[in-house]
Formats: C-alpha cells, structure tokens, sequence
C-alpha cells in the first residue's frame, strides 16, 4: 500500500507539468506613464522590471489621461499626420495615439510630441516584444497626470 500512495501522488503531479506545459505563460503588463515626472514604470507581475524616461505631448498636443488597452501593434509606422514621421514600435492605445521609438534623444524627460508616447528606441523595442509575447489583453496602459 506505501508504494502505491507514492506513486498517485507523483502521478499527479506528472499530469499537473504535463498540463502547465500545454498552456502559454501568461504575465500582466502594466505600462505606468507619469506625465509630470516624464518617466514610464513597466511592471510584470506586479515586480518592477523598467522605469525609462518618455515625452509626453508638449503644450496645446496632449496626451490623454487614463486606462486604456494596447488596440493595435506596428513594428514600422509613419505618422500620415505629422510629415511621415518615423514612429518604430508603435503600441496605439486610444485612436491615433501611441507609444513609440524616437530619434530625438536629447528631448526625452520633457513633453515634445504631438501626443503621443515617446521613448528610446531599445526601450521601445523591449515594451513591444514584452507586450506582443503577453498580448494585447494582458497589457493595461496607466496614464497620469
């Protein structure tokens, strides 16, 4: 009989790693943009993991406060708005506004954008890898004032 008891439970757990392995990982994104402090926290799993400097909109283009889901992924986009601008990474979170890659380094920490989200290239990237690997429905974007 012990030998038998031992053996339902590694069984058991055998099925469990079989099942756990089917199923994808799954990991809550959460994407803080604070606007006065012109900083982004990204958090998985309620562990922080990065905290970069953005651009938010600069005076008379803001961008908008709230919650909001990422609706649409673009790994190369041009703004039809503002000159064909390159926008590389674009999470679009509300109509045309999203967070992107720039190339204008040197104003990042301050508002400069048309409304949207900047941040550094590399940082871009990584936001969009980490939100493309844990979906859309998995990501909140928080933005405050």
């Amino acid at each position: 009989m012990t030998s038998v008891s031992c053996v339902r439970p590694a069984f058991a757990a055998a099925i469990a790693a079989s099942i756990l392995a089917l199923s994808p990982a799954r990991a809550d994104v959460v994407v803080h943009i604070d606007k006065s402090s012109q900083r982004m926290a990204v958090s998985v799993d309620g562990a922080r993991r990065y905290n970069w400097p953005v651009s938010t909109g600069r005076r008379g283009y803001g961008t908008p406060s709230g919650v909001f889901r990422p609706q649409m992924l673009a790994r190369r986009w041009y703004s039809k708005k503002y000159y064909n601008s390159p926008m590389p990474h674009s999470i679009f979170f509300h109509g045309g506004f999203a967070i992107h890659g720039t190339y204008e380094l040197t104003r990042l920490g301050g508002p400069a954008s048309h409304g949207c989200v900047r941040l550094h290239p590399s940082h871009a990237a990584m936001l969009y890898g980490l939100v493309e690997r844990n979906g859309r429905g998995g990501t909140r974007i928080e933005i405050t004032n």
